[in-house]
């Protein structure tokens, strides 16, 4: 999923909370929660992109 109204960030959504919807980022981190009305599907180069950027962190032995 992308949030639009946080600069197209890229996430998987996780649940509903209240409101929003709680995304969690691709590449690993603090989950956020989004207003379902920013919120619409990844599209697959966006997809590929923030996957890409999980492999590269876990290859550089990152914590995700």
């Amino acid at each position: 999923m992308v949030d639009t109204s946080h600069e197209g960030r890229v996430g998987e959504f996780r649940r509903v909370a209240g409101p929003y919807w709680t995304l969690r980022p691709v590449c690993g981190g603090a989950e956020w929660e989004a207003e379902p009305e920013h919120v619409r599907p990844a599209e697959p180069i966006e997809r590929l992109r923030a996957e890409t950027a999980r492999a590269n962190a876990r290859s550089r032995g990152e914590y995700l």
